[in-house]
């Protein structure tokens, strides 16, 4: 059973800030708008919705702050005002004490940290919902910094989980709308992703894994700086790795004073996005301006820095395939197009009419090319072709929920950088560019390429493999039949070649007499 006292603390804080009359404004029921008009008697909300939910959620502590992070990626389920109120939660929270992040080093690595680092500062530098991290100098002299999880974080979550699956239900069974919210599914999304997040190895391999994305290639290796993980001092409660130093990426100012080109640095990070979304089918899904910083060393100036791997994304070649073509056929305003990729991929009824969804993209996208280049949101079109998408009955994919959100905070950050960020125009040629690699000349070796290993160990065998099958019993049994029905066949054949040659004989003869007697 979950605790009393934690279910009377949510209450209160419910009744504060009149979350009552946000549930009843929301379920189409005539009891429950008289039960609303009841409510409201004497107290009528002075803040917007949005605003007291988020508020609400920041007094109830770090674990509610990160569900409301989560639930503010589904634009789908949640109305927009409350979705971009619920995108300003940050961790602002309290750091545990030093001596126990100390503690839970030691217990992790084995040793305390004033042993096993050459300098550990025991003041964190920043502290979340879910961890802290500390600067530290390893022996070899290289700079460090070493994200520690809060203590005691696993029980605090299960107990918090466990009410929400419980409200989740009793939402669930208030009527046809609290179904349409999927709240069940939203906190087993929630509980995903905090599980991801309390396993700081996870971390550390998506870490390693986007570093290593954008290292082979010395252009990609330009656009961005992933740190190297140190797994010597990495356990599932601690994560170690490079010292990052730069410049928060929301810090303008600062950016121009050290000479960073802000156009290029916005063109970049679209670039770096479908990069990491189109190319590699793994993406950083948390890109706020606290997890992406600016280089300002002299070496390096401009590049971005990523920070915070807790969340990313994965999309298979079928949904890189599929967003691929639905963006170029949104930049060629071909919404026939559009329909049809919804129908073949399976995420409409096969019995949706095809013109009535080409329809409906239409009345979406089509406001948009009529504003000029710098007011076109493509987040927001896609959060429009999800709304829309409702009536036709479209299954909404999580991983691209997890996208189309990063997608606004990648575009936001553009247009912080440059207002006059055209993200299509410059999204078009890298996606038209990709078309061509996977569907040209060049698409069909980088594939034979890869199935070459395989040919190589199959080709060899082929022989042996096709005797093999020949010689196995029914095989025999089967070819004899074959060759008996062949033969059979053949003899009917001759037969038939027989009569043919003998009628063409006579023919013949009689032609040939006809003429002789003339």
């Amino acid at each position: 059973m979950f605790s009393f006292c934690r279910l009377f603390t949510i209450l209160l804080v419910a009744f504060r800030y009149r979350l009552d009359e946000l549930v009843l404004s929301s379920i189409r029921h005539p009891w429950a708008s008289r039960l609303l008009r009841l409510v409201r008697l004497g107290r009528a909300p002075t803040l917007p919705r949005g605003v007291r939910l988020r508020l609400a959620l920041e007094s109830l502590g770090p674990i509610f702050v990160k569900f409301g992070q989560v639930l503010s990626t589904r634009r789908d389920l949640i109305p927009l005002d409350i979705a971009e109120q619920l995108a300003l939660l940050q961790d602002r929270v309290p750091p545990f004490p030093s001596e126990v992040a100390a503690a839970t080093i030691e217990k992790a690595l084995g040793a305390p940290p004033q042993q096993l680092f050459k300098q550990f500062d025991m003041q964190p530098i920043a502290s979340a919902s879910i961890a802290q991290v500390h600067f530290a100098q390893l022996h070899d002299g290289r700079e460090v910094a070493v994200k520690v999880l809060r203590p005691g974080m696993h029980e605090v979550i299960f107990k918090d989980l466990r009410l929400m699956r419980a409200i989740a239900g009793l939402v669930e069974r208030l009527g046809a709308d609290g179904r349409r919210l999927k709240p069940r599914e939203v906190v087993a999304e929630f509980d995903k992703y905090l599980n991801d997040e309390l396993d700081l190895i996870r971390e550390a391999s998506n870490c390693s894994q986007l570093r290593r994305n954008f290292s082979m290639e010395k252009e990609r290796a330009e656009l961005l700086i992933v740190p190297e993980v140190i797994w010597e001092y990495c356990a599932s409660s601690v994560f170690t790795m490079e010292r990052m130093k730069g410049i928060p990426v929301n810090q303008i100012d600062r950016l121009r004073a050290a000479n960073v080109d802000m156009k290029d640095l916005a063109r970049k990070g679209v670039e770096i996005f479908f990069t990491q979304v189109f190319t590699d089918g793994f993406f950083h899904a948390d890109m706020h301006p606290g997890n992406i910083y600016v280089s300002d060393a002299p070496e390096t100036l401009g590049r971005y820095i990523a920070l915070d791997f807790g969340i990313v994304g994965s999309l298979s070649e079928f949904d890189k395939n599929y967003l691929a073509q639905n963006f170029l056929a949104f930049f060629r305003r071909d919404y026939r197009r559009v329909a049809q990729l919804h129908i073949e991929s399976g995420w409409v009824p096969p019995q949706t009419r095809e013109e009535e969804l080409e329809g409906a993209v239409r009345a979406v996208c089509e406001p948009y090319f009529d504003r000029p280049l710098s007011e076109i949101s493509l987040g927001q079109v896609l959060l429009r072709l999800f709304q829309t998408s409702r009536r036709f009955n479209v299954e909404i994919q999580p991983q691209l929920v997890l996208l189309q959100k990063t997608l606004l905070n990648v575009e936001g950050m553009g247009r912080d950088l440059d207002p006059e960020l055209d993200l299509w125009d410059t999204a078009k040629p890298y996606l038209e560019k990709w078309m061509y690699q996977r569907i040209g000349p060049s698409g069909l070796y980088q594939r034979l390429r890869q199935e070459a290993g395989q040919w190589a160990q199959i080709l060899p065998q082929l022989p042996r493999l096709v005797h093999a099958n020949l010689d196995r019993p029914d095989t025999r049994q089967a070819l004899n039949q074959e060759i008996k029905l062949l033969r059979q066949s053949q003899q009917q054949t001759n037969k038939l070649l027989t009569v043919l040659c003998a009628v063409l004989a006579v023919a013949l003869g009689v032609a040939i007499w006809a003429l002789v007697g003339r």
